[in-house]
């Protein structure tokens, strides 16, 4: 049961809910029935300053906290969204528009990242590494970069925050976080959470805000921020990485998809169309691990093809509010008309729709749960970043074309194949270009893997060790005339 009023609507800047400086507010909209759920303090650069000053006085003091302080904090952390996950997913569901048994998931995929840094947090080892003189020692240590800009997503506004923000706590960093203008009430409600387990003033700091260009420069130019950690699409991550280099800012960066999910000929049908089905529809779509091209073997594309039209068939559309709904909307009309745009120009490339395809009647952002088989992959629908219920079939021959064609994108965020032969999943997912790979099963993010992509996907890694590295810098020291 809540223990805490998680709801608010204004700016958190060292310790204080507070309006924005230059009084203006924006509003946020349920993508369901697109009614204004509230107004909300618009940030702007005066706030920004406010906030990396108040976060550069705390980073003194916090990052010089015992590892074991720190750890108890995330601790109580996650213990309090576990306590408040009912009310935590019903923001969700209002202003993301998601069914509500994912919105729990959400909330407890988030919790578990505070859970798994406040145990990260104590294991930060250095080294001793062996001298070349016996009267040298070589010391090498971990410490926390500093002050760090969080800017988030707005299609898992709770989790893409714990992620980050717990990582940097324990790694004793401080944080001024940028929420999605589209979501920034679960963002919010997560700063009360933080608020509630007794986080010292100016260790996070939360500024909403709808500039999203004038951010990006305020905060990229700002002397305090020693690092960036960005979740969006890859035009704006090369923009940041761009406006970070008169500076040179440490920046992570989880960036565009364009997963391949691959059905080979001795595939467990069954177990890939489950697979499909979860990779795909998650979030109505809007993940950017989500399936994105289907590849399936000729031997059993219509196969395939039947199964998985049979199975979207069954979905149901409608507000996240509904426990029967399956596919909730889109989050605003410019991503409504872009999945509309793909199924349009694959139908004109030669693509055949084998069901859905338009706007849903449940509302302007619904969209119905699609299937289209015959893609290629050169076609638009391919290539881009569909972000909607939407599956292409594109069927392949040998392993070297399918191989050749997952590989044939800018993007290298995630992957997945279907096999059940070892000597062939082993070979496949060696030669795939990406920095994630799922073989049998789609569910491949939880917080002890190392997150992220490569080439055009982003750089550096989120959960895991390697996730608490990204906020550390190492500090070597030789310690000469010891013997």
């Amino acid at each position: 049961m809540t223990v805490l009023n998680i709801n608010e609507t204004r700016a958190y800047i060292d310790g204080i809910w507070i309006g924005a400086h230059n009084g203006e507010t924006f509003s946020v909209y349920n993508p369901a029935n697109g009614e204004t759920i509230e107004s909300v303090a618009d940030c702007g650069e005066v706030d920004v300053r406010k906030a990396t000053e108040a976060a550069s006085r705390a980073f003194k003091s916090w990052s010089r906290k015992p590892a074991k302080e720190r750890a108890a904090y995330l601790h109580k952390a996650a213990e309090s969204m576990q306590r408040a996950e009912e009310d935590l997913a019903k923001i969700l569901v209002e202003e993301c528009g998601k069914p509500m048994r994912e919105a729990i998931g959400e909330i407890r995929y988030g919790a578990s990242y505070f859970q798994w840094f406040a145990e990260e947090a104590v294991r930060a080892y250095g080294e001793v590494i062996p001298s070349n003189s016996p009267a040298n020692r070589f010391i090498a240590t971990k410490h926390p970069i500093g002050v760090c800009a969080l800017i988030t997503p707005w299609n898992f506004p709770n989790a893409m925050l714990a992620r980050k923000a717990a990582a940097a706590l324990a790694a004793g960093c401080t944080i001024v976080a940028k929420p999605a203008e589209d979501t920034p009430l679960s963002a919010l409600a997560l700063g009360k959470i933080l608020e509630h387990v007794g986080l010292p003033r100016g260790v996070f700091n939360l500024i909403p805000s709808s500039r999203r260009e004038e951010m990006g420069a305020w905060i990229t130019q700002d002397p305090h921020i020693a690092k960036i950690s960005f979740t969006g699409s890859t035009p704006v991550g090369r923009k940041l990485f761009e406006l970070s280099a008169p500076t040179l800012k440490k920046l992570s960066l989880e960036l565009g998809g364009n997963a391949p999910f691959i059905i080979f000929d001795d595939a467990d049908l069954d177990a890939a169309i489950d697979g499909v089905m979860a990779s795909k529809f998650r979030n109505a779509g809007q993940t950017c691990i989500c399936t994105n091209r289907v590849f399936v073997h000729a031997s059993i594309e219509e196969t395939f093809a039947n199964m998985l039209t049979e199975r979207v068939a069954q979905l149901q559309v409608g507000s996240g509010a509904d426990p029967n709904t399956d596919i909730g909307p889109l989050i605003n009309q410019r991503a409504a008309e872009k999945v509309s745009s793909l199924v349009t120009s694959a139908r004109s490339e030669g693509a055949d729709l084998l069901i859905g395809g338009a706007r849903a009647t449940q509302g302007e952002l619904f969209f119905e749960p699609t299937v289209i088989r015959s893609v290629t992959n050169e076609m638009k629908i391919a290539r881009e970043e569909i972000f909607g219920p939407v599956v292409t079939l594109i069927s392949f021959e040998t392993d070297d074309d399918v191989i050749e064609m997952a590989n044939s994108t800018e993007f290298g965020l995630a992957a997945y194949m279907y096999s059940d032969s070892v000597k062939r999943a082993w070979r496949v997912s060696e030669e795939l270009d990406y920095g994630m790979i799922g073989i049998n099963e789609s569910a491949i993010s939880n917080a002890q893997i190392p997150f992220g992509g490569i080439k055009q996907s982003g750089q550096g890694r989120e959960g895991s060790k390697h996730g608490l590295d990204d906020y550390m810098e190492i500090k070597f020291r030789l310690f000469g005339s010891i013997s």
